[in-house]
Order: C-alpha cells, then structure tokens, then sequence
C-alpha cells in the first residue's frame, strides 16, 4: 500500500518555548521591538545556506512590507575546504530556489549570485552592502550551526553599529540548555540514553512510558550482511531545471580543481522535491533498511539508505516530519520495526547528540589529537588510485556522487585513517569537503570522536578500529581485491590485518585500561614474538610505501 503524501510538519506545542533565548548583540541604541504603536521597525533578515526552512526562527515575525531577507552566495563558504562540485550545486540551488520561494510568498530579497558583479566574499561584508544606503533598526538572524560563522556574526554589532538578534534554531529538537542539563554530572556521555529520553519527551515509538517492542534500540538486529538476492532499488533522480543548470554551469566554470563534477545532478534542491525523496525511501527503500544499513556492495553506493542528510542539514527537511514518516508506516505495517527504529534513532537520537557535543566542546574540539596522529592524509582519497579495493571503491563513490553511506565513512575510510595515524585536522578537512550533508557541526564529533577516537573518548567509549575480516563480512569488496583478508601477513596480506594490530601496539599506553579494547591485547599478547615482528615490519613497508608519491598501497 502507497503511503499518503508527507506534509511539512510544524514543531509540537511546546518545542519553541523549550528553545534558548534569543541572543540580542546591541552597539549604540538599544531599539524597541514593534509594540503597536506607530511604524514597525525596519529589519534585515539573514539567512545562511543550510536555514532554507519557511518555518526558520529569524522569519517568524517578518513585516513583509518593510522587511528585506538576504541570502547570499559568498565565495569564503565555497572555499575554506575544497567542497565537492556536487556539493555546491545542491546548496548553491537551493538556496536560488529558496529565495525565489519567498519572493513569491511576498517577502522582499536580496540576492547575491557568486557570479554577480556584485559577488561578496564574507557573510559580514554582504551585510555591509546590504545595510548601505537603507534604514535598518535592526538584523534578525537564526543562529549559525558552525562555531567560525558565530563568532563572525557577533562581530556585526559593532561592525554596522545595528542591534543583531541571534535567534535559536528551532528546527533541532533538543536545545543548548536541553543538552547542558542532561549532560550535568554524568561521568562519560552515550547517545543511547540521550536517545531514550528524546523517545520519552516526544512520545516516539513509545506505549505509554515503555519502548514499542519493549526494547530502546533494535542494532543488533541491523548487521546483516548483503546476499546475492538482495534487489536495490533505483536512487532517488530530480530533473535539474533551469537554475539548477545554471549553477552547474557556475561551478564548473569558478571551480574547476574541486572533487567530481557538477553534473549529472539529481539530488532535490526544492522542500518539495525533498519530500518527494523521503517518500520513495518510506515507499521503497525502509523495509530494508534495518537489515542491510551496515552492508555494503561493489557499485552500489545508495544501497538501502534514505540519502536526506543532506535536506535535513539544509533545512528542506524537518526531523519531525521525517520521524513521523517512518513512524506511521511501520503503525501501516509497511516496515519492521527494527528497521523504523534504527532510522528514527540516527534522526532523534544522533544527530541531536553529535549537535549537543559538538556545540559544548567548541571552542577546540578540532584541535583535539589523542592519538598524535601526524601522517599527512594520501593522495587516494582523492583519485580513488589505491589497490585497496574497499577504499577505491568507497572513495569512488565519494568522487561520483559526494556521497559514501555511514559504514564506508566509519569502517573503510575513518577506518583506515584511524589505523594509519593520519593527522585529524586533514581528515576532517576531506570529509567536510567531500559530502553533500557534512557541515562542521555534524562531520567533526563524527570523524574526531567517532572515526578517529581524536576526542579520547568524548562521544565513543572506544576507537571503532578493525581489520579485513569486519569489512569482508559486511561487503563483497574482498573479493575484487589485489590483497587477501585471509593472509595475515607478508605483501599479500590485507593490509587492514597488520595495521589493526600495529595501532594496537603503538598505542598501548592511552588504550591498555579501556576495558572494551583490553581482550585485544590479550590476544596480542598471546602472539609469539616473530607473529609481532612480523606485524611491526609489515606496517613499516606499508608506510614507507604509503609516503612514497609513485607508489599507492
């Protein structure tokens, strides 16, 4: 049975009051809201790239006759990483055919292409040339979900000598303050019982106050791996139309040495067109999503995923209507619930955990090296030109479509740069460059804490590192491979086999009382000494080929 069409949702009764306090920034007068009493103020109303949501705080009490809204392509954003060209077709377009969407609901907008005459390069210096010439009392924005654009705009008070309301962002469902009290005096901090109280508090999967199937969390029951019988079905496909062109054509043309190409495009750059995605994944792709989301296949890069982590990073999506798609069709019995489960927990779950971490813990969570990684990332994450067959084929995936699903990001690409010590600031650059959903807030807590275990222990309670046997259960890329994952050693073997056991080594003394980490060393230390030897010399070679500039392990 089709299910009924998803309509945008507004928040729940209650979620706004719940939000932080707007943050007014003041230089010089302090100017009174609109009371009623003669003219209402004059306000400029900024939107960044990833706020293309009607319902966005700074809109709520828009004046449409003498309010302006700016958006603006800046040529900072495309550039402080090298993002992917697809990257910046989707975010470039949809912000074009956001602001056209406001222009048809009545709103004055200002609009700033990268190619105009009048291009900015900072958020700061668009807001200069749009406050020049007109009378605004005041500008309204929703606050930033990177830390650098923050700072950036507490700058403007002084820098326009205007007041600047900072409002919150409503669209997450769990607020700063939420955060900072359910993290007060806990000794380490888990999404999973973070995730069970957003459960509680939104009422989601929930029979009265117990889980839907009397367990929290179905994971285990998410780890098949892929079978040759396994049908999946074809990704998600938007026509570009003319402005989607347009940008393709400006990024080819502005950014000609960034990852992929700009076409052929299909990702959705209207909420329209997103809701479109998020139904054919309800429709088409949720029944077995729970079982095979960890599975990964040769040339087949979408595998079961939903692939919106990108709309909802932008705001073409809310968290709730996508929570209460799947919801609804597993009430339908259109999907099991443990695969209903494992989607709605990456929305409700992680990804308002990884906000929460990631905003208590900036300033310097990027800084954070536990390991003193220092090996400079190699040059195959770029080409794909590497013998590995797991890592070509995941980096491939990321070239073609700026997009790699979560096991290829965490276990063959975090995977291995974990395992090899490569510096994390250049990790984190790539993979903030790399994917059409990574903006700060989100990539750093998932590649410094979670890939990388950079942050000690912040957000995993151990380092996600594994040898060739994890990746050859979990995918058949073993099987194209110039190495073997059942040797263990010598020019054959796979070389995740060594390097798990060499990272193990190398990091005895930060890892030897982690208690979730300390039956490994157990078994390291059951190895005779020319086994050790044996791995000790193997990882060398590696890496003194892995430096070598005409040699690609």
């Amino acid at each position: 049975m089709r299910a009924a069409p998803i309509r945008r949702q507004k928040l729940p009764p209650g979620v706004a009051a719940r939000s932080n306090q707007s943050t007014s920034l003041r230089k010089g007068r302090r100017w009174p809201r609109q009371n009623g009493i003669g003219d209402s103020l004059a306000v400029l109303r900024v939107i960044l790239g990833d706020q293309l949501s009607p319902t966005l705080s700074c809109l709520h009490d828009t004046d449409k006759d003498r309010d302006t809204v700016l958006l603006c392509e800046v040529q900072q954003e495309a550039t402080y990483v090298k993002h992917h060209k697809k990257k910046l077709v989707f975010i470039f377009s949809a912000m074009r055919h956001f602001a056209q969407e406001l222009r048809d609901a009545g709103h004055r907008v200002i609009y700033h292409k990268l190619d105009d005459a009048t291009a900015f390069s900072r958020f700061s210096d668009a807001v200069i040339g749009a406050t020049q010439g007109a009378s605004f009392d005041e500008i309204v924005v929703t606050e930033p979900s990177e830390y650098r654009v923050l700072e950036e705009i507490k700058l403007w008070p002084e820098l326009l000598n205007v007041p600047v309301d900072i409002r919150p962002d409503t669209r997450f469902l769990a607020n700063h303050s939420d955060f900072e009290t359910w993290s007060a005096g806990r000794k380490s901090l888990r999404m999973e019982y973070f995730y069970r109280e957003m459960r509680k508090r939104y009422m989601i999967l929930m029979d009265g106050d117990q889980p839907v199937g009397d367990q929290w969390n179905f994971d285990s029951e998410n780890r098949k791996p892929p079978n040759s019988t396994i049908v999946i079905p074809d990704r998600f496909h938007s026509a570009p139309d003319a402005i989607t062109q347009e940008v393709c054509a400006m990024v080819e043309r502005l950014f000609p040495d960034h990852m992929g190409t700009a076409a052929p495009f299909h990702f959705a750059v209207t909420a329209e067109a997103a809701r479109a995605a998020l139904q054919q994944f309800i429709d088409e792709r949720l029944t077995f999503f729970g079982d095979y989301q960890d599975a990964m296949l040769q040339d087949e890069a979408w595998m079961f995923h939903a692939h919106i982590g990108l709309y909802l990073n932008t705001g073409l999506l809310l968290p709730l209507e996508c929570i209460a798609a799947a919801e609804q069709a597993y009430h339908r019995g259109q999907a099991p619930l443990n695969a209903v489960e494992g989607f709605i927990r990456q929305i409700l779950g992680w990804r308002e955990f990884v906000r929460g971490l990631y905003w208590q813990n900036m300033p310097g969570y990027d800084r954070l090296n536990f390991f003193d990684a220092q090996r400079d990332l190699p040059d195959f994450y770029w080409t794909a030109d590497t013998r590995m067959n797991c890592l070509r084929q995941s980096v491939q995936d990321t070239i073609d479509h700026a997009y790699a699903h979560h096991i290829q990001r965490l276990m063959v690409l975090g995977n291995f740069a974990l395992l090899a010590g490569i510096l994390p600031a250049q990790v984190n650059d790539w993979f903030l460059s790399v994917y059409a959903d990574a903006f700060e807030w989100v990539e750093l807590p998932n590649v410094s804490g979670m890939a990388l275990f950079a942050d000690g222990g912040k957000l995993a309670s151990k380092p996600y590192a594994s040898g060739g046997s994890y990746i050859n259960k979990m995918s058949n890329y073993c099987k194209g491979c110039s190495y073997s994952v059942t040797v263990k050693n010598g020019p054959k073997a796979c070389p995740f086999n060594y390097l798990y056991w060499d990272f193990l080594d190398r990091n005895r003394t930060k890892l030897r009382t982690n208690p979730r980490v300390g039956m490994m060393y157990r078994v390291y230390d059951r190895m005779d000494a020319d086994k050790q030897q044996a791995i000790r010399s193997d990882a060398e070679q590696f890496f003194k080929d892995l430096a070598a500039k005409d040699h690609s392990p």
